[in-house]
């Protein structure tokens, strides 16, 4: 093996860990198997520079980085500032939007109307939670999608309860179709 593919396989592996990914989880962003992955990180075939160029942009690293001898700490300087803190402040942006707007919408209705509609706050938590799984698959890691999916049915149902119980309709029944939601939840993400 060439020492230029000793470096670079050295550097996917420990951008890999690094960040916390599997081979499986790396070659699902990039659209390829793992056992390509594995072959790259093995050194006995390299990717394109393409692919290279979008696996600099996952680590968020200089092209300069995955070419460059040495260890994480000696090469900071080839390493981009993090976009996660911005990506994670326009997500809570964006949720802190859902719950001005039913905010809004629950003062209007108690000031204007002098209805009581607390069950809104209720209902603030699915749509927040529909919002936190854009961002996620997005830039997020596609495992929690699941549980974010299934937090998001749980509390929808809790919305569809709460929203009837000032009728004095207890229908709790209704939390009956969370089993059969999250037995599927389950085995979706068993799917290969």
């Amino acid at each position: 093996m060439s020492d230029l593919r000793k470096i670079i396989s050295k550097n996917l592996i420990e951008l890999r860990k690094k960040n916390n990914f599997t081979q499986a989880e790396l070659a699902a962003m990039l659209k390829y198997s793992d056992k390509t992955i594995s072959k790259w990180e093995m050194g006995e075939s390299l990717p394109d520079v393409e692919v290279l160029y979008n696996i600099c942009k996952i680590y968020n690293v200089s092209f300069e980085y995955i070419l460059t001898e040495g260890d994480y700490e000696s090469k900071t300087n080839l390493v981009y500032k993090s976009n996660s803190v911005n990506k994670a402040i326009i997500g809570l942006l964006s949720i802190t939007l859902v719950w001005f707007i039913f905010l809004f919408i629950f003062i209007t209705l108690n000031v204007l109307k002098k209805i009581n509609a607390w069950p809104l706050f209720v209902w603030a938590i699915p749509v927040s939670l529909i919002v936190t799984l854009v961002f996620n698959s997005i830039w997020g890691r596609p495992k929690l999608n699941y549980i974010i999916v299934s937090f998001m049915i749980w509390s929808f149902l809790t919305a569809i309860f709460v929203t009837f119980v000032p009728f004095h309709y207890y229908i709790w029944q209704v939390f009956l179709l969370g089993i059969p939601s999250q037995i599927a939840i389950i085995l979706w993400s068993r799917l290969k």
